[in-house]
């Protein structure tokens, strides 16, 4: 797909990080690979252009790398998903991480980059809804410094918006990396 299809994501992505990195800065916070590690977490993706963008990221890797990451993804699904409808989780690493390093850090969905700090989400009408962050991060004995995911999910809302009708999406997603990685 071309560049300009994902210059909005990719503007977003970058206030994401940018907001990420203030805040886990105000907690003297580095995420070094713990051993709550969040890329062994069940993670599910719930945009078209998040899936788009991730293949794209795909797609420009050495083949041979694909190919190792698609048996990486048929093994997560296959170990993740075994019991029919029900979803278990073995906190296995994500297909495509490798030695501790994502490969398609630049192309990672939202979850991957606002992870891990303590932050709130604000609906209409109600109270915010507050996320604890990381075990790693030990937050529970610093004083929160607000970090308001809200903006960044309306955002995101309305790039998926357009880009559904762009491309006349009408199923509704929800899927893992791994699924990700597969779906083609």
């Amino acid at each position: 797909m071309a560049e300009s299809t994902f210059s909005e994501i990719i503007n977003l992505y970058r206030e994401m990080d940018h907001a990420w990195d203030s805040i886990a800065q105000t907690y003297s916070f580095a995420c070094t690979g713990c051993e709550d590690n969040c890329c062994q977490s069940l993670f599910y993706h719930h945009t078209h252009i998040e899936r788009a963008f991730l293949l794209d990221g795909f797609h420009r890797l050495d083949p041979e790398k694909q190919k190792q990451i698609r048996r990486n993804a048929k093994a997560y699904c296959d170990q993740t998903f075994a019991s029919g409808n029900t979803t278990q989780s073995f906190r296995l690493i994500c297909p495509v991480n490798e030695a501790g390093r994502c490969l398609l850090y630049p192309y990672r969905p939202m979850i991957c980059r606002l992870h891990g700090l303590p932050h709130e989400v604000r609906r209409p009408g109600s109270e915010p809804v507050k996320g604890p962050g990381c075990d790693a991060g030990r937050f529970d004995e610093k004083k929160y410094t607000p970090f308001d995911r809200t903006a960044f999910y309306r955002e995101m809302a309305q790039i998926e918006m357009a880009f559904r009708q762009q491309n006349r999406l009408n199923q509704k997603v929800k899927l893992t990396v791994a699924q990700i990685i597969l779906s083609e």
